[in-house]
């Protein structure tokens, strides 16, 4: 089966979220997180943006062993410096190198021509690849650049020394459908494809980043890029948990494999929601705590009888203690007696109507029925049932 490799954005693109800021310390707390959770890249930051992020890419490239660490640099001879500098002297160290090739960035932010691209791609690659052994290019905004052009930029890249070729969906623009065709036109237009990793990262900003990941993934790519819980930018990355558990889940479908240890991946997402101060939405798939709850009657009453008919997978299986069956107003009577049951009482089904109302007055003018509830709809029916 074709291997995927994992690429953490979430200590660079994730802390580019508004309000989040992760300290040096946590940083180290998250890469040995992710370290243990599986991943084969962390890019640890932006080196010349700040002090401490040099410091913490240095630190990160230092300390973390298992996985590879690389540094983001512009198209620009001090970024890929500044990456030197932290990560040069590091056994595992690599580099990550960029520059915007879709028409709007070339015009607005860039002021180059296509010809200009084209030259500071050239020099730049050919410049990181005389301090790191590996390189990694993305062009930017890839999704909305023309596609022959695109292919240009990326020969060039692959020509200077790139091993890694990254295609960004930088504003969450394009879809599923789109993408596959990108990556089967880069198939067919590039020689050199097979010869280099391609990667995908993608934003989310249409609520497709996991979906058009996805498509890449059976067209070609066989790197991920994200982050922890879909933090970042905006509307924030693909949420690598999802594309790690849709893997395993559907491995009869996508036929490939990963190092990922899906078993600690709720502690990582706990781990990153703790240090970005972001709450996990409750109905946050894989890691959100309605993502293994079942309150509707008709559910509660199949997942009884049988899990697997409302979870497809078990909540054990991405590090979650259990399941959960909240009690509320659409909960049916099985539910209510197996909670009973399990609270230790002992249920003549003649009582269990009368049980049931109860349940059913309390249900309705309130989200939850509690335990406390429940015991006392049990003192109200003195004589139905009694405790074991």
């Amino acid at each position: 089966m074709k291997q995927i490799q994992f690429f953490d954005t979430t200590l660079r693109d994730g802390e580019q979220t508004i309000g989040v800021n992760f300290s040096i310390e946590d940083k180290i707390r998250i890469a040995k997180q992710l370290v243990n959770w599986g991943v084969d890249v962390i890019e640890a930051g932006f080196p010349v943006a700040s002090k401490n992020d040099f410091k913490s890419v240095r630190k990160i490239g230092q300390e973390i062993t298992g996985c590879k660490v690389t540094g983001l640099a512009r198209c620009v001879k001090k970024d890929i410096d500044a990456v030197s500098a932290a990560l040069g002297d590091t056994p595992n160290g690599q580099i990550h190198v960029f520059i915007a090739t879709s028409p709007i960035h070339r015009e607005a932010k860039l002021h180059m021509t296509k010809d200009e691209v084209i030259e500071t791609i050239e020099n730049c690659v050919s410049y990181a690849h005389q301090k790191f052994e590996h390189v990694e290019f993305s062009p930017e905004d890839a999704t909305r650049t023309e596609w022959n052009f695109l292919v240009k930029a990326i020969r060039t890249a692959i020509f200077a020394g790139a091993d890694v070729i990254n295609i960004p969906d930088t504003t969450g623009y394009t879809n599923p459908e789109e993408i596959s065709e990108l990556f089967d036109y880069l198939k067919d237009n590039i020689p050199e494809f097979d010869e280099v990793v391609f990667s995908i990262h993608c934003h989310n900003d249409l609520g497709m980043a996991t979906a058009n990941a996805l498509a890449a993934i059976q067209h070609g790519a066989t790197r991920v890029e994200g982050t922890i819980n879909g933090i970042g930018e905006r509307a924030g990355n693909t949420a690598l948990e999802e594309i790690a558990t849709t893997l395993m889940v559907r491995k009869d479908f996508y036929q490939v494999e990963t190092n990922i240890c899906l078993t600690k991946t709720f502690e990582i997402a706990k781990m990153v929601s703790q240090k970005s101060k972001m709450q996990i939405p409750n109905n946050k798939p894989i890691t959100g705590t309605n993502a293994f709850s079942h309150e509707s009657g008709i559910h509660q009453d199949g997942f009884l009888k049988n899990h697997a008919t409302y979870e497809i997978l078990t909540p054990q299986s991405v590090g979650v203690a259990h399941s959960s069956i909240p009690l509320g107003k659409l909960s049916g009577s099985h539910a209510v007696i197996v909670k009973l049951e399990e609270m230790g009482y002992k249920i003549d089904k003649e009582t269990t109507k009368d049980i049931f109302i109860k349940f059913k007055a309390i249900a309705d003018n309130q989200p939850i029925v509690s335990d406390d509830d429940l015991v006392q709809i049990m003192n109200e029916i003195q004589g139905v049932a009694s405790k074991k």
